[in-house]
């Protein structure tokens, strides 16, 4: 079940980069918040790939409905509830508020990744 992949760990770590640089470089209200969104899941897919043999829809599946279970902790307000709203590292892990905006997101993200490594084909090699 372990195993390391080096394409999806490539993959993760530029997606990860990517990331970092919109965070840092982009402050706008659309590429920013939404691009980030659609762009997380993937890395969140690549990164679970990368050490793990796992079945690529259920993967998409497992890290989508992730994606929406953190949503619903930012609807529920879940920071203020464990005491964290002060903490900019849990802001910026969990989010601070629901969109359905970012559920669209999460949703294209993952359609993306997963269409496209069924596209490709992409074979995992042990």
């Amino acid at each position: 079940m372990f195993r390391f992949h080096k394409t999806y760990f490539l993959l993760a770590l530029s997606l990860f980069l990517i990331e970092v640089l919109i965070a840092i470089f982009v402050h706008d209200n659309f590429f920013r918040p939404y691009f980030g969104d659609f762009l997380v899941v993937a890395l969140i897919y690549c990164s679970i790939k990368s050490f793990i043999k796992s079945d690529s829809t259920l993967t998409a599946i497992a890290v989508l409905l992730f994606s929406y279970l953190i949503e619903v902790l930012q609807y529920l307000n879940f920071i203020k509830w464990i005491g964290l709203t002060n903490s900019g590292l849990a802001g910026i892990v969990l989010g601070t508020s629901f969109s359905w905006y970012d559920i669209i997101a999460y949703s294209l993200g993952i359609i993306t990744i997963w269409g496209m490594e069924k596209a490709l084909k992409l074979k995992i090699k042990a």
